[in-house]
């Protein structure tokens, strides 16, 4: 087809490179050079012999600030710095879905057990995708729309899109067959087209607007999707001390939401949790397709024995990847893991170079870096048109469950949503340890206006029955404790069993169980709706006469075993067994 061809990576025009700079001072992941002109902040630097990546992050008088990306061991003064005249960019293309790759998007799959610095690491250069046109030549296409699909690049639907400011009209497109990632596919005004895409990851890709949405991310986990609902394109922030369960929750999310990518950045964890991931994504089956749950994910893998920098880059590399996915009209989810080793890499930074520090050391601009970071999350119209979204999901790791520390009180200003992590939950094996006193959604009035558009009026209703029932529980627990459950009124120690029914037999899921590690929102419905029965059934006993040791008495096993003796969508069987409790209770008499 005359001008697109297979090399087109040679017709690429690499930006001029800058006068070669002298490395001035080496401490850590800092690294100050001489200004020889022509460097803007955030520009990437190719480091010392080994050409170690460094971005630009300050530039005063004839000194620029570089924060390397890799060890920094053997650099020296007097070695050589050459900028790259670009801004710190990774390459979107195909081969990401199912890929593993560190915090600067390069991949770790075959790069053996050591990572050494300055190995050049590039992930799709030589395979090939199918790629099949869906323009023809001489059609007038505008930014975002699509000139082609990638059939085999997973178990989502991958396009080749108009990039942001181009338009005009299709001069070339490339006739179906294998294209590798860097082959031009189409000319557009003037424009080469690609498979893949170079893309900073500091700037949010654009979108033609951003809109509220009405839906909701369904996790699968039914104390957030009954009481703390997250909509699509919002954030949600997960702080909890260690072992509340923060990993755990994380990965059912991962596992059983229902969006169409998943992005999950471990960021700065240790290696054998994300080893666990990874794992766990590559044998788990994919609900939804039937393949591998790993076809539709991106993982970025930094953990805390990976350079330190690296973690700061990480999190926009995912967003980056995630906005990719989005503008392709996907719901796509980013599961941060954990932002507060992000934060310590700012704050690490930050230290070399003397700013000045704020609350326990972190930079002063940590909350600025925090917003700016969860301000990519939205639920958007795409320029092609489409409707697509990105959802932040972001775990806190307080040190010793602190949750005033900056990094938490910062993120719980910002999130939409907070899912606080209980250590006395997890300490009594109650998980997902989510603490309905100390969490929060602000998603849920528009959301209670899509369930009851969706014909589910009875949502909010149920929603704040349950948490009346949880408030009211807390309430007198304690006093049983002070003067114990015998010397409450009757009504009152209905209200303390409706409590325990409800956490035991509602909230409290496990992520080991075939059937109760996910569950549908039909049986979270129904579960939630038969223990509510249950309860009224209880209190109008106590009302007309019957002992409340009477009630206390009975086994209410079979309504607590519902969650797990019923498939994951069967609310027919919990109204089964909501039925026979209720005629169980029927025979009761004053």
């Amino acid at each position: 087809m005359g001008a697109v061809t297979e090399a087109a990576g040679t017709r690429h025009r690499a930006h001029a490179r800058e006068p070669v700079s002298r490395i001035l001072r080496v401490t850590g992941p800092l690294v100050e050079m001489e200004y020889t002109g022509g460097i803007a902040m955030y520009d990437l630097v190719s480091i010392g012999p080994a050409g170690l990546p460094g971005e630009v992050v300050a530039i005063s008088g004839d000194v620029v600030t570089v924060q390397a990306y890799e060890y920094t061991g053997g650099l020296a003064p007097g070695q050589t710095a050459l900028p790259q005249g670009r801004p710190l960019s990774v390459r979107l293309g195909p081969e990401l879905l199912g890929g593993i790759f560190d915090g600067l998007l390069r991949p770790l799959s075959g790069a053996g057990d050591w990572l050494l610095p300055g190995a050049g690491r590039h992930a799709g250069e030589e395979r090939t995708w199918k790629f099949s046109p869906l323009v023809a030549e001489g059609a007038q296409v505008a930014e975002g729309e699509s000139l082609g699909e990638i059939r085999d690049a997973g178990a989502a639907r991958v396009r080749v899109l108009v990039p942001p400011g181009c338009e005009g009209t299709v001069e070339e497109i490339a006739v179906a067959g294998d294209r590798t990632r860097d082959a031009v596919v189409a000319v557009v005004g003037g424009t080469e087209v690609t498979v893949g895409a170079l893309w900073p990851v500091r700037r949010a890709r654009p979108v033609r607007e951003r809109v509220d949405s009405h839906e909701a991310l369904n996790t699968g986990q039914r104390v957030i999707d009954l009481l703390f609902p997250v909509a699509r394109g919002s954030t949600v922030a997960v702080p909890g001390g260690f072992g509340t369960g923060k990993t755990v929750l994380l990965q059912q999310i991962a596992k059983w939401c229902d969006a169409d990518v998943i992005v999950y950045v471990g960021c700065g964890e240790r290696g054998n949790e994300m080893a666990d991931v990874i794992t766990e994504l590559s044998q788990l089956k994919d609900p939804r397709t039937g393949g591998r749950l790993a076809d539709r994910t991106v993982t970025i893998a930094n953990t805390s024995n990976m350079p330190m920098m690296a973690r700061e880059a990480s999190v926009y590399t995912g967003m980056t990847v995630a906005e990719y996915f989005r503008d392709m009209g996907l719901d796509v989810v980013v599961i941060a893991d954990s932002t507060s080793r992000w934060a310590e890499a700012l704050r690490e930074f930050a230290s070399r170079t003397g700013a000045l520090p704020a609350e326990e050391g972190y930079p002063a601009g940590l909350a600025s870096a925090i917003a700016a970071f969860y301000e990519r999350a939205a639920a958007v119209t795409t320029l092609g048109g489409d409707r697509g979204s990105v959802t932040v999901i972001g775990a806190v790791s307080p040190p010793g469950g602190d949750m005033t520390e900056p990094v938490t009180a910062h993120t719980e200003r910002f999130v939409r949503c907070l899912w606080t992590l209980d250590r006395d939950l997890a300490y009594a094996r109650h998980y997902p340890a989510i603490s309905w006193a100390g969490s929060f959604s602000r998603d849920v009035p528009v959301l209670a206006a899509g369930h009851r558009a969706a014909g589910d009026s009875e949502w909010a209703r149920r929603r704040d029955r349950v948490g009346a029932v949880l408030a009211e529980a807390d309430r007198l627990a304690d006093l049983v404790d002070l003067i114990g459950i015998a010397a409450l009124p009757a009504r009152e120690r209905i209200s303390v069993l409706a409590g325990r029914l409800v956490r035991e037999g509602v909230l409290q899921q496990s992520a080991l169980s075939e059937r109760d590690a996910f569950c549908g929102p039909e049986k979270t419905a129904a579960l939630s709706d038969a223990v509510l029965a249950v309860a009224d059934r209880c209190r109008g006993l106590v009302d007309s006469g019957v002992p409340a040791a009477s009630i206390e008495a009975i086994d209410f096993g079979p309504l607590l075993r519902a969650r797990e003796d019923t498939d994951p969508h069967d609310a027919a069987g919990v109204a089964v067994r909501r039925d026979a409790m209720l005629a169980k209770l029927g025979e009761v008499r004053p």
